[in-house]
């Protein structure tokens, strides 16, 4: 079984996922500090180390398992703590922005990377075997980040899409949507085993990444 598995595809697999989540985190961390929340800051968190956001389970095990086995796994990192009290006035239109950071971040690597694929010739890359690595790097790079992207911008709490709805809702709309918060990860689950998520995400990510490519 491992003879048929490419280690190099492997490791540039994981190597964009740990770099893109870190970049993500990052944003997160950062935003909150511009916009008045230290808290992220003060724990090292507004950093491109990779080591500051790395979730053993859900960055290296479940990734790394993932991979070798071709099940369906995106990974996650540790989330950057936000102290809204810090935030002042207006705190939910600014945890609105800080959650909407992560995915765009993701966003602006899938068009940064995509701008690299038409730079380099990657029809020909793909045959030079020094190049070859640089291709499927881009093409991960695109691809990966379209569906982080598109996942955490789901409206379901805890996900980022879910705090950018809390941040546009107000009075009893606004309410009832965070008595969903404690529920977010069985109704993630839910739409898992029931093959919705897939349908949902999919569909969107893969439009978005061959317009990219």
């Amino acid at each position: 079984m491992l003879a048929n598995i490419n280690f190099v595809a492997v490791f540039i697999a994981f190597f964009v996922l740990v770099f893109s989540l870190t970049v993500h985190e990052a944003a997160h961390a950062l935003t909150a500090d511009r916009l008045g929340d230290p808290t992220a800051r003060l724990l090292g968190r507004v950093s491109l180390n990779p080591a500051v956001h790395i979730d053993p389970i859900g960055t290296i095990l479940f990734p790394l398992i993932a991979m070798f086995t071709g099940v369906p796994l995106i990974g996650w990192a540790k989330p950057v703590p936000v102290n809204t009290r810090q935030l002042g006035r207006h705190w939910k239109r600014k945890f609105m922005v800080i959650a909407a950071a992560g995915p765009l971040s993701n966003l602006v690597m899938a068009v940064i990377a995509s701008l690299f694929l038409h730079i380099v010739p990657v029809s020909s890359a793909l045959g030079e075997a020094t190049l070859a690595p640089l291709a499927v790097f881009l093409y991960r790079m695109v691809g990966l980040n379209v569906l982080l992207a598109i996942f955490n911008m789901i409206p379901v709490p805890p996900l980022d899409g879910g705090n950018v709805v809390a941040g546009l809702l107000r009075g009893p709309a606004a309410e009832a949507y965070e008595r969903l918060r404690p529920y977010g990860f069985l109704i993630l689950y839910a739409l898992m085993l029931t093959g919705m998520l897939a349908r949902i995400v999919f569909p969107v990510a893969d439009a978005v990444e061959s317009w990219l490519l």
